[in-house]
Parts: C-alpha cells; structure tokens; sequence
C-alpha cells in the first residue's frame, strides 16, 4: 500500500462521542485530529440522536476517511443504557453508511488488547499507550478521544494481519 489511508476512529456515547482520524501509509500512522462529539444533554433522545448524525456526517466530509472503525456495544448490566448505546452507534453507523464510508466494529476488549497488549487495560492505561504509539507530547484528552483514537490504531493493526 503506496496511497495514505486515513482512519476515523469512534467511541460511541449519548452523552460524549470521541473520534480520532489518523492517515496510514505502509508502515507509518500520523495523527490527524481527535476529540468529541457533545449532544446537548436537555434535548430530546432523538434530537440527541439528529445532532449525532449532523456531527458525524460534517466530520466525515472534513476528514473524508476511507473508514470507520467503531468500537463494538459494551455489554453492561443496565440493560436501558446498553440500548441507549445501541442507538447512539446505530446512528454513528448509519451516518457512515449514508457517506459511503465502509465500518469495522470492534470489541471493547479486541480494542484493549491491540493498543495495551491486555483486554483488560483501563481508560488511563490505554490513553498512556495512544500517547507513546503517536508520539503526543501529551496524553489525548478527554478519555473518549484517546479511546476513539484506540479503536483506529485497533483497526490499523487489524489490517496488518489481513
């Protein structure tokens, strides 16, 4: 692979979506941005869901990533914000979709492992491991950032096997 290919990373959340674009080219990964997606928390749960879509389409024709990759529905006890999740990827997915832009889903474990070399780092472990991998002067804030930034690095080294 000669050409660059650019990597839009998702953290999916109702509350705070993080993203990170990183370019790919043979061997070599640059940071391009991150940071996060803030539906305003006193709307409505579709007009939530609207500004997720808005945001994530405005971001996909700033960046015109070649892919998606987003990190899998984590499976919780509480069953109304696992589908409240659910809903907010969905749109995530759909807003890609309707871009023309391919996804890749990954586990929230599959995406530890990748970046930590343990499926059961924590937040901290793997923003530290974003940092070094990207060689940032600083860890990438807020943790939802350097999580999307994860689930990009994740999909890279995915790619790297295939």
């Amino acid at each position: 692979m000669s050409s660059i290919q650019r990597i839009i990373g998702v953290d999916p959340g109702l509350s705070i979506t993080g993203f990170g674009v990183l370019d790919q080219k043979n061997d070599q990964i640059r940071l391009v941005a991150h940071g996060t997606i803030k539906p305003p928390s006193r709307e409505s749960l579709p007009n939530r869901l609207k500004y997720l879509n808005d945001n994530m389409k405005d971001l996909i024709k700033k960046f015109d990533p070649f892919q998606m990759a987003i990190e899998d529905t984590f499976y919780s006890i509480n069953v109304k914000s696992a589908l409240l999740l659910g809903q907010a990827r969905g749109v995530l997915l759909l807003a890609a979709a309707s871009m023309d832009i391919q996804s890749s889903s990954y586990a929230p474990r599959k995406v530890k492992q990748s970046v930590a070399g343990n499926g059961g780092a924590d937040k901290k472990q793997i923003q530290f491991m974003v940092q070094k991998i990207l060689n940032m002067d600083k860890p990438p804030k807020p943790l939802d950032a350097s999580d999307a930034l994860a689930v990009a690095l994740c999909h890279i080294n995915q790619k790297k096997y295939l």
